[in-house]
C-alpha cells in the first residue's frame, strides 16, 4: 500500500488544472448503457473508481476503451447483472440500477460499497423505481429489480438529510425509456444532476427543471449515442483553494467553475481569505489575519459536506474557535482525531467540530479513513513543521487525480512512498 510522505512548511505557489468531476462521470458513464449507440465521454480524470466503472461496464457486456481523458463506450448487447465483487466496493455503481432497468426490464445489482463516513442507504432509489412500477427483492447480497413497463409517475425523492444525489440521477435515467411523464419532486439540484441531464438530453431525452426541485422527464422510446465534456471538478477544486490558503501561497486554479462554488468562496471571504477571479481562473492567497468560522453542511446549493474535512484544516490555524455542524453523514469527522495528532485541538460534540484554532502543528503519522479525510489530512500534512506520513492513500486515488504530481508542482515536498512494514505508528 502506498502512502503520502510529506514535508511541510513550505507556502504552494503556482497554478493547477481542475479535473473533471468523479462523481459527475460515473453516473455519466452509467448512462450509455441506456444506448446501443457508441458514447464518447470527455474530460474524463484517471482515477481508480472510473477505471472500477469501466469495468463495471465492460462485466455487463459493454465496450470501453480509455485514451487518455477520452472514454468511447458501446453497449450493444449488455446483461442486467455485473461482477458482483466489483460493484459492491464502490457506491458510485448503484447508478446502473437504472439505466439497465430501463433498457432490459430487469437489473441484478450487488449492493454497493465505498467510504464509510455513515449509513447511505438505497431506499430512495428503490422507492422511485418502485413508482415507476418496478418490483424489487433483495437476495443473498443483490438487490433484483424487474419490471415488465416501466410507466411515469410523480416520484418524490427527500430523505432525511435532504434530498438523494444518485437516487435522482437513478431515477431520472430509468424515466428516460419510461412511459408518459415522470415528476422528481425534492430532486437534488447539485451540478452534476444538471450535468447528467445535459448528456441524456443529449442522447434524445426530454429533461426540464434540471438544477431545480422539481424534474419532468418524458419519456421517450429510444436513445441515441452522444459526446459530452465532464463538468470540473469542485469539490477538488475547493480542496486546491484551501491548499493555498492553509500553506500561506498563492495558487491559482484553471479549469474550475466559480458558479459552482458559491458557499465554499463565501466561507473563504468570512474567513479572511481572498480569492481573486479572472475570467474562469480562481487565484487565492491568505488574507493578513484569518477569521473563525461556524459551517454547517447542506444539499447544494449549501456548504458541502465533502469540503469540510479540509476546512476543518483552515479553522485549526485560526486563532479563535470555529465549529463544523455536520447535517449530511452522521459519522464524518474521523479525521478529526488524526488532526489532532498534528496538534490540532477539535472536540466532537454531537454533530458538531468544536474547532479551537491556533495551535502549531507538527508532524506525525496519520491514517486516511475516506476519501475526503484523505484530502484534509495531506492539507494537515503540507502545513505541518516536520516529517508526516498519510497512509491508506488509496482513497485519495479514488477521487483526485495525480495529486501528488500536481502539489510537487506547486513547490510541495511530497513523495509518494511504500507503507513502512517494520515501523511503528508514532516513529515518523
Amino acid at each position: 500500500m502506498d502512502c503520502f510522505l510529506i514535508e511541510g512548511g513550505i507556502p504552494l505557489h503556482g497554478e493547477v488544472q481542475i479535473s473533471g468531476a468523479k462523481n459527475a462521470v460515473l453516473p455519466l458513464l452509467a448512462a450509455t448503457l441506456l444506448t446501443a449507440e457508441p458514447c464518447v465521454i470527455r474530460r474524463v480524470p484517471n482515477l481508480s473508481d472510473v477505471r472500477f466503472m469501466g469495468q463495471i461496464l465492460t462485466s455487463l457486456g459493454a465496450e470501453v476503451s480509455f485514451d487518455t481523458e477520452t472514454v468511447t463506450t458501446r453497449a450493444a448487447q449488455i446483461r442486467g447483472f455485473g461482477d458482483y465483487n466489483l460493484i459492491r466496493k464502490m457506491r458510485g455503481s448503484v447508478c446502473i440500477l437504472g439505466p439497465l432497468l430501463a433498457r432490459l426490464h430487469q437489473a441484478q445489482v450487488s449492493l454497493p460499497g465505498g467510504c464509510v463516513i455513515g449509513a447511505r442507504p438505497i431506499d430512495l432509489h428503490l422507492k422511485g423505481l418502485r413508482a415507476l412500477g418496478a418490483t424489487i427483492s433483495i437476495e443473498r447480497g443483490y438487490v433484483c429489480v424487474q419490471a415488465p413497463r416501466l410507466v411515469g409517475a410523480e416520484v418524490f425523492l427527500g430523505g432525511r438529510a435532504g434530498p438523494t444525489v444518485l437516487g435522482t440521477a437513478n431515477i431520472m435515467m430509468a424515466a428516460t425509456l419510461a412511459e408518459g411523464v415522470t415528476v422528481i419532486q425534492s430532486a437534488a439540484c447539485e451540478p452534476e444532476v444538471v450535468d447528467l441531464a445535459e448528456f441524456l438530453v443529449a442522447m434524445g431525452a426530454k429533461i426540464t427543471g434540471a438544477g431545480t426541485p422539481f424534474i419532468t422527464i418524458t419519456g421517450v422510446k429510444e436513445l441515441h449515442g452522444a459526446a459530452h465534456e465532464v463538468i470540473p471538478d469542485r469539490i477538488e477544486a475547493a480542496t486546491y483553494l484551501l491548499a493555498g490558503a492553509v500553506t500561506n501561497g498563492e495558487v491559482t486554479l484553471h479549469g474550475a467553475r466559480p458558479d459552482h462554488l458559491h458557499a465554499v468562496l463565501d466561507k473563504l471571504h468570512e474567513a479572511g481569505v481572498q480569492v481573486h477571479r479572472h475570467g474562469m481562473a480562481l487565484t487565492v492567497r491568505r488574507g493578513p489575519e484569518l477569521t473563525p468560522v461556524d459551517i454547517t453542511t447542506q444539499p447544494y446549493a449549501g456548504f458541502p459536506t465533502d469540503v469540510q474535512a479540509q476546512m476543518m484544516v483552515l479553522l485549526a490555524l485560526t486563532q479563535g474557535i470555529g465549529i463544523i455542524t455536520e447535517r449530511i453523514f452522521e459519522s464524518r469527522f474521523t479525521h478529526a482525531s488524526e488532526l489532532a495528532r498534528l496538534g490540532a485541538d477539535i472536540a466532537i460534540e454531537g454533530p458538531s467540530a468544536i474547532v479551537k484554532g491556533g495551535l502549531p502543528l507538527s508532524g506525525a503519522q496519520l491514517m486516511a479513513s475516506d476519501l475526503r479525510a484523505s484530502a484534509a489530512l495531506v492539507l494537515g500534512g503540507l502545513v505541518a513543521q516536520g516529517q508526516t506520513l498519510v497512509k491508506r492513500i488509496y482513497h485519495l486515488d479514488r477521487g483526485y487525480e495525480q495529486m501528488d504530481e500536481k502539489l510537487r508542482r506547486l513547490g510541495a515536498r511530497v513523495q509518494r512512498v511504500p507503507e513502512p512494514v517494520s515501523e511503528s505508528r508514532d516513529d515518523v
